[in-house]
């Protein structure tokens, strides 16, 4: 539990990346988190398909990924082990195993898949339409609901305090300290951490600061129904090589995405009809399947930094804001790994030696790679 002279921190989010983060620091730190909704992990974090793979993102995602898989395995928020598959058409043979070889370099697990074995393992695809495909084997679905609890029970048992429903509207200095208002009240802090999501730079711009660039992207999906008698328990991910649509079970049913990322503004993302009709036609024309009219579409905002890699780190313009953004489409896999590197970066401390042994560094990840720096007189 906290001391009385342990430092006020103010977590300005409520999703998976300030909730973990948060959670990290509750040791130590008298810690707050805002959050503008009403409950916790409304926006990207609650419209997660959330598949924990290995081989997603560029290589320092990757980098995050692996330091995680023990946290998730470890910690019990595996719902499916479930496997992702990169299919590939006529044509694409070259591709395929092109992707194949620089995926076993990183997860020696990855193999390359036959047109007949990719048929025999998803049934919908048949084996004269494609050329095979990238099989990871050890890839699972994740159970968001409960990663999201227990970074909340922890939080709570560590004697922090989650506040709903309460928007940030001002953020300034009172000496050395910070001052974060919302509607109900007034809240101190030695350390702010911006972890809003889509709505980092606006946060941002509340403490005087301009913006990293990030960009928030929409992204639609929604469920129907599996094929008439198909067994669809075994059935991994899909995803089109040239990621124009996926697939994937859930709870009996699948869930269908155009696999989208369009630039909008933050917003409670709602999805475009046309985005859905469009993903239900290539699914039906990759296979089998006639969707017909699915069910249930949402949208979710997937921000990303200009590089595509997440952000960690004080910003060096205002000591104590310290900026938590740009998982992406990557938030789940990889939140618990940046809440314990970024504990360390708040606490001076050396980053954990399982994730420098990673090739992970500090530098890497911290605001100061999208500032310009100061002219020289």
């Amino acid at each position: 539990m906290q001391s009385k002279s342990s430092p006020k921190i103010v977590v300005i989010g409520g999703g998976i990346a300030g909730l973990s983060l948060a959670a990290a620091v509750a040791g130590w730190a008298d810690v707050t988190v805002l959050e503008r909704e009403t409950h916790l992990g409304y926006h990207a974090s609650g419209r997660s398909a959330a598949l924990f793979t290995e081989t997603y993102g560029n290589r320092l995602v990757r980098a995050l990924t692996l330091a995680s898989r023990q946290a998730i395995v470890g910690g019990g928020f595996v719902a499916h082990r479930r496997g992702a598959l990169h299919v590939g058409w006529s044509g694409d043979d070259a591709a395929i195993d092109r992707l194949a070889g620089e995926l076993q370099a990183l997860v020696p697990s990855v193999r390359r898949m036959s047109a007949a074995e990719l048929n025999a393992l998803v049934p919908v695809i048949a084996a004269e339409a494609t050329c095979g495909g990238v099989y990871e084997p050890d890839a699972v679905d994740v159970d968001t609901g409960k990663m999201l609890a227990a970074s909340a029970s922890a939080l709570k048992a560590g004697g922090g305090v989650i506040r709903t429903g309460e928007d940030v509207r001002a953020i300034s200095r009172n000496g050395s300290a910070f001052e974060v208002e919302t509607a109900a009240a007034v809240y101190p802090a030695d350390i702010v951490v911006n972890a809003a999501g889509a709505w980092v730079d606006l946060v941002a711009a509340m403490a005087g600061l301009s913006g990293l660039g990030f960009q928030p992207k929409r992204r639609t999906a929604f469920l129907f129904d599996a094929p008439a008698g198909a067994d669809i328990s075994g059935w991994p991910l899909v995803v089109d090589l040239h990621e124009q649509f996926y697939f994937k079970p859930d709870a009996g049913r699948l869930i269908g995405s155009l696999a989208d990322e369009t630039d909008t503004e933050p917003c409670d993302a709602w999805p475009e009809d046309i985005d859905v009709a469009i993903a239900v036609d290539r699914i039906e024309q990759a296979t089998s399947m006639r969707i017909g009219r699915p069910s249930t579409p949402w949208a979710g905002l997937r921000t990303f930094a200009p590089d595509r890699t997440p952000v960690a780190g004080f910003d060096p313009r205002l000591p104590g804001f310290f900026w938590l953004g740009g998982q992406g489409g990557y938030g789940f896999q990889v939140s618990l790994t940046l809440a314990r590197l970024s504990a360390a970066l708040m606490r001076g401390a050396p980053l954990p030696a399982d994730i420098t042994a990673l090739g992970v560094s500090a530098a890497a990840l911290a605001p100061d790679r999208f500032l310009v720096p100061a002219a020289t007189p």
